[in-house]
C-alpha cells in the first residue's frame, strides 16, 4: 500500500539564542514583594506572581519567577495603533511606579511633576545623578537647601547600580550646559525625593558598553550583562522581528501556530540528541534535533501550512552560528514547489527586517553550490568583501616543483589562490603561522605564502619556480599584499581557503582593517546543492546533505543508480551574515521515498559504500 503526502516544503530561520517568554491564557494571581541576592552579592527586588496557563483541556499551574519591577505593556484595546508602531509612553508606564521612562523627558515636558525608576548610572559634585533605565538617560538635581543635606549625605555614598525611584520637577537645564549627546540633555529633574529601592553591592564590572570584559566574566555575570546598552537592543530587536513574522505568517499567509512536543523517542542520523531520564529505569526521553516529523505528519492531517517558534536541541559542538540549545522559526507547507517557498521566505524576511538596517534586495540573488564552493570555499559565502578564490592551475602547470607536479597529476589536482589586501604588512610571525597550522589540522592542507614585497617583487618558497604568467595571472597583487596558495584536490583546496578566507579578514579587523561591515547584509540564495556528500570520517562514505526526505531533483532521478554523489535536490538556502533559511521540497510519497533508500543502498552496497 502507498501512503500519499502532499507535496510540501519546509524552512527554517535561525536566530538568536535567548527566547521571550510566550503566555497564553494568563490570569494572575495578587502578587507581592520578594528580596533576594544575585551571584554578584547584588540585591534584587522584584514581584512574584503565581501565573495560571490554560492549555487544551488541561490547566497547568507554575511560579512565575522573579520579573522586572516594570511590569508588561497592557493589551491594545480595539482602535490602538497596530503592533507596527512603538509602544506609547502610557504603554510603556502603564502599570508602574513610574510616571515616565528616563529616555523619554524633553522640552515638552518642562513643569511637569514626574516619577522616575532606575539604576544609578553615575554621580557628580555631590549634586548630580544620572538615572538608568532601559529606554534612556536622565540627569537628576538633588535639592541644595536645608532639607537637601542629608539626601546628598545618603547619595554621596549610594554605590553605582543602586536602583532608585525619583520624584521631582522637569526644569530646563541651564544655557550653555545642555548636553546634546543625551536624547535628554535639554531638561533635568529637580528631585523632591529620592527612595533607595535597592543597594548595590559592587560589582565585577562597570555597566558601560566601552569597558573591555572576557566573554567568561560575562556569562558568568550574565544577568549584569544584559544590561548593557547592545544587548538591550539585540533582545528588543529579536522580539521585534518575531512579532513581525508572526503578523505575516499568521496574519497574511494563514499559517497556524502549533507547538509540538520537546519530549520524543530518540531518532538516530543526523545530529546527536540529548538523552532525559525517567523515573522508569531504562527508560528514556529523547529532545528533538527539530520539529521535523511532527510537522511532517500535521501536513498528513491536512493543517495545510504550519510554522513554530521552536526550540531545538544537538549533542554537538558549539560552533559561531549554532548551539546545543537554539531557537528556529520553523515553516511547513503544502501544495507548493521551490519557487513558492522561496518567494514567501524572501516576503517574510523583508517584512520583518528592521528599518534601522536598510531594505533588502527583491528578489534574492542567487548562487550556485558550485559557484560558491568555487568562489568562496563554503556553502554560505560572506560576500561583504571580495578576496575571492582565484584558480591558477594553469599558470602552475610549467613549474617543475616535485609536490606540484604530482598534485597536478592527479584528475581532481589543482591550484587555488587568494589575493589579501595588506596582508604582508598585519599578518607575521606567530599571528599568520597560527592560522596556517589550523588549517593544516582540520583540512590537511599545506598552504604557500607568497609576500609581495614594498618594493613590488615577491618573496616565495618557489624561488624562481615562480612564472611570470602565475604573476600575470595575479596582477592585482600590490605593494604588502600577501598571496596564499593551496594545492592539492578540489574539494580540499577550496574548503581550506574557504575558511582561510574568513580567519584572515577577522585578523585584519583585529589590526584596524576594516574589510566587512557589521551593519550591512548581504542576502542570497544558493541553490543546487548535492543530495548527498562524503562523510567527515570517511569520505568513501556518503550521507544526506540535508535530511533523508529532501526529494531529489526530477532531472536527476535517473542518477540515483549511475552516479549518486551528483544528484541535486529541491532544496535552496538564503544566506547572509546573521541569518541562514533552508528550503527544501519533500519527497512525494512512500513509494518515491521507498525507491531512494532502498534501491540506492542496494546500488552502494555493490559499491562498497554505504548511506546515511
Amino acid at each position: 500500500m502507498c501512503l500519499g503526502f502532499a507535496r510540501h516544503v519546509t524552512a527554517c530561520v535561525l536566530s538568536g539564542y535567548i527566547a521571550p517568554g510566550l503566555r497564553f491564557g494568563c490570569t494572575r494571581t495578587p502578587g507581592r514583594h520578594v528580596t533576594g541576592t544575585g551571584p554578584g552579592g547584588e540585591q534584587v527586588m522584584a514581584l512574584r506572581a503565581g501565573v495560571k496557563l490554560l492549555m487544551g483541556s488541561g490547566v497547568l499551574w507554575r511560579q512565575q519567577g522573579i520579573r522586572a519591577l516594570f511590569a508588561t505593556p497592557r493589551r491594545k484595546a480595539a482602535g490602538s495603533p497596530t503592533s507596527h508602531q512603538a509602544p506609547s509612553a502610557s504603554d510603556l508606564n502603564s502599570f508602574a511606579f513610574r510616571s515616565h521612562t528616563c529616555g523619554e523627558l524633553r522640552a515638552a515636558h518642562v513643569g511637569q511633576e514626574v516619577t522616575l525608576c532606575g539604576w544609578l548610572q553615575y554621580q557628580r559634585h555631590d549634586m548630580f545623578l544620572v538615572l538608568r533605565d532601559f529606554h534612556g538617560l536622565m540627569q537628576v538635581v538633588l535639592p541644595s537647601d536645608a532639607d537637601g543635606s542629608q539626601l546628598k549625605q545618603t547619595m554621596s555614598a549610594m554605590p553605582l547600580e543602586s536602583v532608585l525611584l525619583v520624584k521631582g520637577t522637569v526644569i530646563p537645564r541651564p544655557s550653555g550646559q545642555e548636553n546634546m549627546k543625551m536624547a535628554t540633555g535639554a531638561v533635568e529633574v529637580q528631585a523632591k525625593e529620592v527612595q533607595v529601592l535597592n543597594t548595590c553591592r559592587k560589582l565585577p564590572f562597570e555597566i558601560k558598553d566601552s569597558v573591555k570584559k572576557s566573554e567568561s566574566l560575562r556569562m558568568q555575570y550574565r544577568y549584569l550583562d544584559i544590561r548593557s546598552a547592545q544587548l538591550q537592543y539585540n533582545l528588543r530587536l529579536r522580539s521585534r522581528m518575531v512579532m513581525k513574522m508572526r503578523e505575516y505568517l499568521c496574519n497574511q499567509h494563514g499559517f497556524v501556530d502549533v507547538e509540538t512536543p520537546t519530549l520524543f523517542k530518540r531518532t538516530p542520523g543526523g545530529a546527536k540528541e540529548f538523552l532525559v531520564p525517567t523515573q522508569e529505569p531504562g527508560k528514556f526521553y529523547s529532545l528533538p534535533q527539530s520539529p521535523q516529523q511532527f510537522k511532517q505528519l500535521l501536513m498528513v492531517g491536512g493543517l495545510d501550512r504550519y510554522f513554530q517558534v521552536a526550540r531545538c536541541y544537538r549533542d554537538e559542538g558549539s560552533r559561531p552560528d549554532r548551539q546545543p540549545e537554539f531557537t528556529q522559526v520553523d515553516l511547513e507547507m503544502s501544495f507548493v514547489d521551490q519557487l513558492g517557498i522561496r518567494r514567501l521566505i524572501e516576503g517574510l524576511l523583508r517584512y520583518s527586517w528592521p528599518e534601522e538596517k536598510g531594505t533588502l534586495p527583491d528578489p534574492f540573488p542567487v548562487m550556485t553550490y558550485a559557484e560558491a564552493m568555487q568562489r568562496y570555499g563554503v556553502d554560505k559565502p560572506d560576500t561583504r568583501f571580495q578576496m575571492k578564490i582565484m584558480d591558477v592551475t594553469a599558470q602552475m602547470r610549467p613549474v617543475t616543483v616535485g609536490f606540484v607536479q604530482e598534485a597536478l597529476s592527479k584528475s581532481n589536482g589543482c591550484v587555488k589562490a587568494i589575493r589579501v589586501p595588506e596582508g604582508a604588512t598585519y599578518l607575521k610571525g606567530k599571528v599568520l603561522d597560527s592560522t596556517l597550522q589550523m588549517i593544516r589540522e582540520q583540512y590537511s592542507q599545506d598552504v604557500m605564502v607568497v609576500f609581495v614585497r614594498s618594493d613590488g617583487s615577491w618573496k616565495s618558497p618557489l624561488g624562481k619556480n615562480l612564472t611570470e604568467e602565475l604573476q600575470k595571472a595575479l596582477a592585482g597583487a600590490k605593494a604588502e599584499d600577501l598571496l596564499l596558495l593551496a594545492v592539492g584536490p578540489h574539494d580540499t583546496a577550496c574548503a581550506a581557503l574557504g575558511k582561510l578566507r574568513l580567519e584572515v579578514a577577522s585578523r585584519l579587523e583585529e589590526c584596524g582593517v576594516p574589510l566587512r561591515d557589521p551593519n550591512t547584509f548581504h542576502f542570497l540564495w544558493v541553490v543546487d546543492f548535492p543530495l548527498f556528500l562524503p562523510k567527515e570520517e570517511n569520505p568513501e562514505e556518503l550521507e544526506s546533505a540535508h535530511h533523508p526526505f529532501t526529494a531529489p531533483h526530477p532531472e536527476d532521478m535517473e542518477l540515483l543508480y549511475t552516479d549518486p554523489a551528483k544528484v541535486k535536490p529541491c532544496a535552496a538556502r538564503v544566506s547572509g551574515v546573521q541569518a541562514l533559511v533552508l528550503g527544501v521540497s519533500k519527497l512525494l510519497n512512500l513509494c518515491v521515498a521507498s525507491k531512494k533508500f532502498h534501491q540506492f543502498c542496494d546500488i552502494c552496497s555493490s559499491d562498497n559504500k554505504k548511506v546515511s
